[in-house]
């Protein structure tokens, strides 16, 4: 069966986005082999406010080759949009209702994993109906003081294992982790 993997960047105070909604501080190193995870993937899962900023974002003329490259790649898996509003897009699936239902028959279904970008709201909605398989955070090596963060309001204690340990030149650490 598919699995639903976090993939996310969290500061070193566990912060996702700055206060403003700042990402600047995410670092994008070619060792993290960020297109081999890709790559395990076919499927992303939106929240409707992180697909109307990153679902269909283009990079600037300038940008060189791999950047381009790069949100390709994103743009080429299917994408579903967990959202209240109706809304027919071309490029995106829009979901609303019982999401663990809805969740549960996406797993089913023949291909690779999923990734859950997020937002937050998504993120907290999906840890608290334990519907992530894979947690893996990649700790970034700033402190930003406040802003969103990655485990808001949990209802209980969420009890993970250790499965595996990376750490990158750039002073990232991602952590993988598997729900007890």
């Amino acid at each position: 069966m598919r699995q639903i993997i976090l993939d996310l960047a969290v500061t070193l105070d566990g912060f996702i986005e700055g206060p403003n909604g700042e990402i600047d501080w995410c670092i994008m190193d070619d060792d993290m082999n960020f297109d081999g995870f890709l790559a395990g993937i076919d499927t992303i899962f939106y929240g409707r406010v992180s697909y109307d900023s990153w679902g269909n974002f283009q990079p600037d003329a300038t940008a060189d080759t791999a950047e381009k490259t790069f949100w390709n790649n994103i743009h080429s898996k299917k994408k579903f949009v967990f959202s209240n509003q109706h809304r027919s897009d071309t490029k995106a699936t829009f979901l609303h209702g019982d999401i663990a239902s809805q969740v549960a028959a996406l797993k089913k279904q023949a291909g690779k994993d999923i990734w859950l970008y997020g937002g937050a709201s998504l993120i907290k909605t999906f840890i608290q109906l334990n519907l992530i398989d894979v947690y893996r955070i990649s700790v970034h090596p700033v402190a930003l003081g406040n802003g969103k963060p990655l485990f808001e309001d949990l209802k209980e204690r969420l009890n993970l294992k250790l499965i595996q340990t990376n750490v990158f030149r750039s002073g990232v650490v991602q952590i993988i982790y598997h729900p007890q």
